[in-house]
């Protein structure tokens, strides 16, 4: 689907994928028919997009200028007057596997086209769930010259590469002299009341086996051990903290829980080597 068309949800194998992943974490379940994931207002969340494979990997894009490391962990951003937007979403791999703990980090500008490059107005980050998923308060934001309307993220899965890239919104008349606008970012959104709904799942390039309609019990994963240094997994860690992993030294970028698959050497965007 290209252009600005709206998506029509259907009974696809990704439709049906995601009402797998909808299912509430257990360790045994026997329910029948698992119910779709949700938007805040009820609704069910779009399939987006309809598959997983390698041709529908989230495509990447330019970090741009505004960029800083060490944004607050949170999922409102509400830093000032503007439109109410609420993105809800999954992430994903090749299989359309939900993704736990992948990181989030968003940024974008106000409602007058402008960014907070002294402090963290519209700036924020956040870890998938169990399921995948995520969701993110924040506002429309304002439109500047030479660019459409657009949100900033970085998403990684833990122990694999960044994907840096950009969300684009659909019906903006910016959207076809925008040099950097790709119809694959657009997010499905809707109004609401005063405020929008939007969705948007990524697709990362991390190979699994697809989630399962009727889930099985499933045996809990072994904390990864240290590798001979101070850096542990379920520690709560605040920027600028320093541990030591495999001999070397790193220093915390983003403040964070730690779990297994997220030591320093596999998650750049946390830990930054000394």
């Amino acid at each position: 689907m290209t252009g600005d068309e709206p998506r029509t949800p259907g009974v696809t194998r990704k439709t049906l994928l995601r009402a797998a992943m909808a299912v509430p974490a257990a360790p045994l379940l026997f329910a029948a028919v698992p119910a779709l994931a949700r938007t805040p207002s009820g609704q069910p969340l779009a399939a987006t997009p309809e598959s997983c494979d390698d041709d529908d990997l989230t495509p990447p894009q330019m970090e741009g200028p505004y960029f800083k490391p060490g944004s607050p962990q949170r999922t409102t951003m509400l830093d000032g007057s503007g439109t109410r937007l609420t993105l809800t979403g999954y992430v994903v791999g090749l299989a359309c596997q939900p993704i736990a703990g992948a990181l989030l980090d968003f940024w974008q500008a106000d409602n007058a086209g402008a960014y907070d490059n002294v402090g963290t107005r519209f700036r924020g980050h956040q870890f998938s769930d169990a399921q995948g998923r995520f969701t993110l308060t924040t506002i429309v934001p304002g439109l500047y010259p030479g660019r459409t309307r657009h949100i900033h993220v970085k998403v990684q899965a833990p122990g694999r590469p960044i994907l840096t890239t950009q969300l684009y919104f659909p019906n903006e008349p910016r959207n076809s002299t925008d040099s950097l606008y790709d119809p694959a970012l657009l997010m499905t959104v809707q109004q609401v009341g005063s405020a929008r709904q939007a969705t948007f799942d990524f697709v990362l390039n991390v190979p699994g086996t697809p989630p399962s309609p009727s889930p099985t019990a499933t045996a809990s994963p072994s904390p990864t051990p240290p590798g001979g240094g101070t850096w542990q997994p379920y520690v709560s860690y605040a920027a600028g903290a320093r541990v030591t992993y495999g001999g070397v030294g790193y220093a915390c970028q983003i403040a964070h829980t730690s779990l297994p698959g997220w030591e320093p050497p596999n998650t750049p965007a946390l830990w930054r080597r000394l």
